[in-house]
């Protein structure tokens, strides 16, 4: 096995792949070094056979029990999915409200070539021009409301980089990755239109409608990572046409047996598996990174068999989800005070660790729809990421809000969501509500079955120093590393803007469910603060802790996501962000990797 490689890349999702293909199509030799398996569509098994499963169980898995010392949810019972770790072998470590911690599965988006891009509801909306300068659009405001400290106007920054910068990798993401949806009533600047033609709106998608034009809420089809049509950059092909919509069970959500769902796999890095100066070891886990002063010298990983394999790049690009390259990060200053010294001078190495901000409503709608013949959203708009809304509301910043038209689409789905749960407490609402049984869990499915519609929006979260990740001092991985540590929680203006966006969704469903009069009954509208399990909630979705900026003393990494004290180390997942941006992360991370890339090429 070849030992030296131009480029060594870890992990395989938004942040690694869209550089492999960049890079390898320029002739570079590159190596993806990716901890899970190679799961194939089926178009591309011999048998036709995909090694994901058209089954809700399999993305939940079966009962376990959390084994581990030193932790108060010992003996809690967990679920973890194909494409999850065990949660006993490799535990992340939250902070508990009640200041114990706790394991969690939150943080792990998939362990299989593709990552998250494997599982994710595909939403794929650009970032507004605001979220890259919120700090100068905050600078000298005094109509902010809720921020005590006024932590916002010392702790907002803006990016090293602009909207212009980003776009025209927002358009070749768009183009290179297979993206469905509408341009009109976007954002302002697009300087191609890439996007493939939708499916037709899932009939319960009129409420959202009728909701929104009610409320004159310019709207537009949501971007989805799905192709609808032949996709030529992947050579990908539909076999239905627009008039027959994939099921919601074999593309969102779940790992997609037919290549629809435009994964990194599928998209990027299957167009250049077969070139000569192109390879993925896959099942490998890096362990740890070593430097000769400015330069990383070596990667250690361990090969399928457990056995220490080392490799050299002349570049090393970190991507393996932000808590994951954060600890990398952590381990590698642990055992060098040189490696430390270069990567964490300033100790902002795992400060400003980010999700959004997300929350929503949901009800009954007053007819019955079959909602697995649908993607994940049919209806967006951006009008709640207007200044002038921002503004108006006295926000930091806005948020999108899209339905989820296929959210409880399918039956084990329905259950499994009911309390409006996550990975940690999958399953917990619904079994604690010893009501439904009988002829109750009946007239559950029957009432709730095809019926429920929810509106989502999607948001900055105000960025604090104090939201961190470190290594646990006592909890340890199988490979006897500390685990992750996650400390994390709300600031109160977060709880405001959360409560504000969560008003305007139960408008939607208000004015939507009743011909626009506005005062149809909407059963709950809420927020992740208000969840059992907040401060767990750190799956949607993980960013910062390694955050760009524009000299040492703000940031980690320099505008083109390098190291400031290494010559060859950069970071393209979504660590890089100094705040999470108001809408789904991916398609942003995919951008800046694209951009990310073509500057390593200037200096390679």
């Amino acid at each position: 096995m070849e030992e030296e490689f131009d480029v060594i890349i870890v992990g395989s999702g938004a942040g690694g792949a869209p550089v492999a293909h960049t890079l390898v199509n320029a002739g570079k030799t590159v190596l993806i070094l990716e901890k899970g398996p190679l799961f194939l569509p089926q178009y591309q098994d011999d048998k036709g056979l995909s090694d994901f499963k058209r089954d809700e169980l399999f993305a939940t898995g079966s009962e376990k029990r959390i084994t581990l010392s030193g932790v108060s949810n010992q003996g809690s019972s967990y679920y973890s999915s194909h494409v999850e770790p065990d949660l006993n072998d490799e535990p992340h470590i939250y902070q508990s409200a009640d200041g114990t911690d706790k394991a969690t599965l939150e943080g792990y988006t998939a362990q299989v070539v593709g990552g998250g891009t494997q599982l994710y509801g595909a939403v794929s909306l650009r970032f507004t021009e605001t979220d890259f300068r919120l700090g100068s659009f905050n600078r000298d405001r005094t109509d902010i409301l809720n921020d005590p400290n006024d932590d916002i106007r010392r702790e907002a920054p803006d990016w090293p980089i602009g909207y212009n910068d980003l776009e025209p990798y927002y358009t070749k993401t768009e183009k290179l990755i297979g993206i469905n949806g509408t341009r009109a009533n976007q954002k302002k600047f697009f300087s191609a239109d890439n996007y493939q033609t939708p499916y037709s709106p899932n009939p319960i998608s009129r409420y959202v409608e009728v909701g929104m034009d009610a409320l004159s809420l310019p709207r537009y089809r949501t971007p989805l990572a799905v192709i609808t049509q032949d996709h030529a950059p992947s050579g990908r092909k539909v076999e239905t046409d627009l008039s027959e919509p994939a099921k919601t069970g074999l593309v969102n959500r779940y790992g997609d047996p037919m290549g629809y769902k435009s994964n990194t796999w599928v998209a990027l890095l299957s167009p250049i598996k077969d070139k000569d100066n192109f390879e993925i070891r896959c099942n490998c886990v890096v362990t740890h990174i070593e430097n000769q002063a400015s330069r990383i010298s070596r990667v250690f990983y361990r090969d399928p068999c457990g056995d220490q394999k080392t490799v050299r790049g002349k570049i090393v690009v970190i991507a393996c989800s932000a808590i994951e390259s954060v600890r990398l990060l952590m381990l590698a200053a642990r055992e060098n005070a040189d490696f430390a010294a270069r990567i964490n001078p300033n100790d902002l190495l795992g400060r400003y660790f980010l999700t959004h901000c997300f929350g929503g409503a949901e009800t009954e709608m007053p007819d019955r729809f079959d909602k697995s013949v649908s993607l994940d959203s049919d209806w967006a708009t951006d009008a709640f990421a207007t200044e002038e809304f921002i503004r108006s509301k006295g926000l930091w910043a806005g948020g999108a809000v899209y339905n989820n038209t296929s959210d409880q689409a399918l039956p084990i789905s329905l259950a499994r969501t009911h309390g409006s749960q996550d990975i940690d407490t999958i399953w917990e609402a619904f079994v604690a509500d010893t009501a439904k049984t009988g002829s109750e869990l009946l007239a559950f499915l029957d009432r709730d079955f095809g019926t429920r519609l929810s509106v989502s929006f999607m948001a900055n979260q105000v960025p604090l120093r104090t939201n961190r990740i470190e290594l646990h001092p006592t909890v340890v991985d199988k490979w006897n590393r500390p685990s992750a540590y996650i400390i994390k929680d709300w600031h109160p203006h977060d709880i405001y803007l959360m409560d504000t966006l969560a008003e305007q969704c139960k408008n939607i469903l208000a004015f939507g469910g009743d011909n626009g009069i506005g005062n149809y009954p909407v059963e709950g509208f809420g927020a992740v603060y208000m969840a059992s399990n907040a401060r767990a909630r750190i799956a949607n979705h993980i960013l910062g802790g390694a955050r760009f900026g524009f000299s040492p003393d703000d940031s980690v990494l320099d505008v083109n996501c390098r190291a400031w004290g290494f010559d060859n180390l950069y970071l393209t997942d979504g660590s890089f962000m100094p705040t999470s941006g108001s809408a789904n992360p991916t398609h942003t991370i995919q951008a800046n990797a694209f951009r990310v890339a073509d500057k390593i090429l200037e200096v390679i």
